[in-house]
């Protein structure tokens, strides 16, 4: 079995790409691992199909410790804070307080994002040409509906294969309420933690919560790491940055919704819990996208406009980090002129070079699909998802936000019928849970 991000001589060549993107001097550490033997490009799927020879495991293993004491770039550290009192040291917009369709709307942010979720899975990690010629063959582009395999060319179905684990239970044929995924997961380990520990639980509660509902198979990327130094007797306060090139991928984005539905027009104290969560794992760039969504969510929750839902989002976020540039660029690429797909193909030629799972292209996409789609929930969902990149994810934010703004009762039934008001889930509890039931919770952990 080769596990997906852990191998030492798989996160090595990861971990030279995150200190040459953070400007900090690699090369020297790059030479050794080369010389050695070892290769410098990163393994897009995690895992190398063939251990390396050990004395390589052995060299990986010291030159992750090396590439973590790299001196930072002073310019880089101001430009883009981990302390919370410098993130957040701007103000945010005044919110109205949620009416009383308050409930509706926290329902429609659940639905929202299991449907942008599983319109998004079964074409997770497929490049975006695989995407388009999948829907151009099933009569599905523009994206309208769910994928289905169903008149699909078998020459395009063996050329871009769909995501094997998703395949099963996500295309339209096959849909019988929503399928576990980790995109739904974490929100209802947030939900936990708030259950548990309201609003002053620590970094510290969030470990805590991942060793007992999580299995270590159900973490990847930065989550994995963190969880494996937990495991390793490091802190939760620096766990995360231990051998992780991962902090600034998307895997703390897709974590905190949930703190923003609970702090109803409180963009700020939504985003402060989403910092608590996120540092177990990310840093930088990681953590600000899981403050943009959880505050954004805090808007979106009280009806918003969709700009007002952004404007949310963005106070939280430094406006001189590479995050905050991202979003900026897929907002003006979805008021702008262009194409859908001329859109997303600038947005590809400027992001193409990061990995799939990274947060900035990711945030882009966001961005430009929640400004064309205007707070339509289906245009934004299939415009997010139609981008490529990590469909699953991307769709589930969109949707969640966008969920929110419509409402349950305004989203089209023909998107949320195949739900069935059920997840599933290997999160103790959850098993075969109800969207309502999970509204009521979180509106009660809301009071």
């Amino acid at each position: 079995m080769r596990l997906s991000w852990t191998q030492p001589e798989d996160l090595l060549p990861h971990a030279l790409e995150a200190a040459r993107l953070d400007g900090r001097d690699q090369r020297e550490i790059r030479r050794r691992w080369t010389e050695a033997g070892g290769s410098p490009e990163p393994i897009v799927s995690g895992a190398s199909p063939e251990p390396a020879p050990e004395h390589l495991r052995t060299l990986a293993r010291t030159l992750l410790t090396e590439l973590d004491e790299l001196p930072e770039q002073p310019a880089l550290a101001a430009a883009e804070p981990e302390d919370l009192d410098a993130i957040l040291s701007g103000g945010g917009p005044a919110l109205e307080a949620p009416g009383r369709d308050f409930e509706d709307r926290l329902l429609g942010a659940w639905l929202g994002r299991a449907a942008g979720c599983l319109l998004g899975k079964p074409v997770e990690k497929l490049p975006l040409e695989g995407i388009r010629a999948i829907a151009r063959a099933t009569g599905n582009w523009p994206l309208d509906s769910y994928f289905t395999e169903i008149g699909l060319d078998p020459w395009v179905a063996g050329k871009y294969p769909w995501n094997r684990r998703s395949r099963p239970n996500s295309l339209a044929e096959n849909i019988d309420g929503m399928p576990e995924d980790d995109d739904l997961n974490f929100p209802l380990i947030a939900l936990t933690l708030l259950e548990r520990h309201g609003r002053d639980f620590t970094t510290g509660d969030v470990a805590q919560a991942w060793l007992d509902l999580l299995p270590g198979g159900r973490v990847f990327t930065a989550e994995r790491i963190a969880y494996r130094n937990l495991l390793d007797g490091y802190a939760p306060e620096t766990a995360g940055r231990v051998r992780n090139p991962f902090r600034d991928w998307i895997g703390a984005q897709i974590r905190t919704d949930v703190y923003g539905w609970t702090n109803p027009g409180d963009p700020a104290t939504a985003a402060r819990l989403a910092w608590t969560d996120a540092r177990l794992s990310h840093g930088r760039n990681g953590i600000y996208g899981a403050m943009f969504v959880a505050a954004a969510s805090a808007a979106a929750v009280t009806g918003a406009p969709i700009e007002t839902v952004i404007d949310a989002g963005l106070s939280v976020v430094p406006p001189t980090s590479r995050y905050f540039l991202a979003v900026m660029r897929g907002l003006e690429l979805g008021e702008g002129d262009l194409s859908d797909e001329a859109a997303v193909d600038a947005l590809h030629a400027e992001y193409g070079h990061l990995h799939w799972v990274h947060v900035l292209n990711n945030a882009a996409l966001l961005a430009f699909a929640l400004a064309r789609g205007a707070g339509d929930f289906e245009r934004t969902i299939t415009l997010a998802v139609s981008g490529g990149w990590d469909t699953d994810s991307v769709g589930a934010t969109a949707g969640a936000l966008t969920g929110a703004v419509t409402g349950a009762k305004g989203l089209p039934p023909r998107w949320i019928d195949p739900l069935d008001d059920r997840l599933a889930s290997s999160v103790p509890g959850f098993a075969g849970t109800r969207f309502s039931a999970l509204a009521a919770r979180t509106a009660e952990v809301s009071r």
